[in-house]
């Protein structure tokens, strides 16, 4: 199946984009007047972003330190084996694990980079040994804990 065209995009599409992607779903007059146009031309211009697959969705961005202790990681992974059956067998796992909030496939030295949120360093040992335990096909991992955010942004509009 061929991917549809993405629709052109102006200026003010892109700046739809970028305020939608800072700050989620706004009023249809906030997003207005970002734009520069009027409520219900806005509005459309959203919708046709939204079905064109542009815009995947809206999250509120929850301050994970005000709810309790925690510890984020992220994790390098290196598989086992490197047929096509490996790297499906591990992404189904990963999928249905819960603390792995982010995972991705990378070029270079290792196979993925995933980002753990678990309760705390045990938690997250726990988690990486049942891994290893597991049919998931992990070899070995480096884990690097995060020791302070300093920039967690969406992307901006000049990368839109």
């Amino acid at each position: 199946m061929i991917p549809p065209r993405a629709p052109r995009l102006d200026d003010r599409d892109i700046a739809i984009l970028a305020v939608l992607s800072r700050e989620g779903r706004i009023a249809k007059t906030d997003l207005a007047q970002r734009v520069n146009l009027s409520p219900t031309p806005a509005w459309e211009r959203m919708r046709k972003l939204e079905r064109a697959g542009l815009i995947r969705g809206y999250r509120a961005t929850v301050d994970l330190g005000a709810l309790g202790p925690h510890v984020q990681v992220f994790v390098t992974v290196e598989l086992d084996s490197h047929r096509a059956e490996s790297f499906q067998i591990f992404e189904r796992v990963i999928a249905r694990t819960q603390a792995v909030t982010g995972c991705w496939a990378i070029g270079g030295g290792y196979d993925y980079l995933m980002l753990v949120i678990a309760r705390d360093v045990a938690d997250f040992q726990d988690l990486m040994d049942g891994l290893l335990e597991s049919r998931a096909g992990l070899r070995r991992y480096f884990s690097y804990i995060v020791t302070k955010p300093v920039k967690d942004e969406p992307p901006s509009s000049a990368l839109i």
